[in-house]
């Protein structure tokens, strides 16, 4: 379905303190100091990028309306925008406007929040939500497929004699061997 227009949008801040893979990113951080921040959203925008892979243009949405130097400029790593709202404006806006213009360009939205406000907000766009533990949830899910997936197999081979019946396999080979 590759002509389908997705967008994924993630409430940044919301997701790292409501969903449980990030509250407790090297052990339990109720003060949210820097290096926890710093370690929890790398690991987040990592999510991301592996969730959204290319089927979903992805935008991560951090609040940074107290911050004055903040621009709201989008940076891209991994292939995911990361956004700070600007100074003054709060992350919910961006996230709204973004839904917004999503479902104006035709796009399949999902935001993944668990703000009830925002929810009810993109619900009544059109658009599609999943909680931050619901993301955390399928984040453990993946990685856990994907290890999974790790272990060795033998690869199959998708020969012709496979896929023929017997009788027609049999006349091929006698025509290959020249009877």
């Amino acid at each position: 379905m590759k002509d389908r227009k997705r967008r994924l949008i993630v409430d940044g801040f919301n997701v790292l303190r409501s969903g449980s893979r990030y509250r407790d990113i090297d052990g339990p951080n109720p003060d949210y100091d820097h290096d926890w921040f710093n370690r929890a959203r790398e690991v987040l925008v990592n999510d991301i990028v592996h969730y959204s892979g290319r089927e979903w243009q992805a935008t991560v949405v951090f609040d940074g309306g107290g911050n004055a130097e903040s621009t709201g400029e989008a940076e891209r790593v991994g292939g995911v925008e990361v956004v700070f709202s600007p100074a003054g404006s709060a992350a919910d806006k961006v996230i709204e406007k973004l839904a917004f213009e999503g479902r104006q360009n035709g796009f399949e939205v999902l935001v993944v929040t668990s703000d009830a406000t925002i929810q009810d907000t993109v619900f009544g766009l059109g658009v599609d939500r999943m909680s931050a533990e619901g993301f955390s949830i399928e984040m453990e899910r993946y990685y856990a497929d994907a290890v999974l997936d790790e272990t060795p197999q033998v690869a199959v081979k998708r020969t012709v004699a496979e896929r023929i019946d017997g009788e027609t396999l049999a006349k091929l080979q006698a025509l290959r061997d020249g009877r």
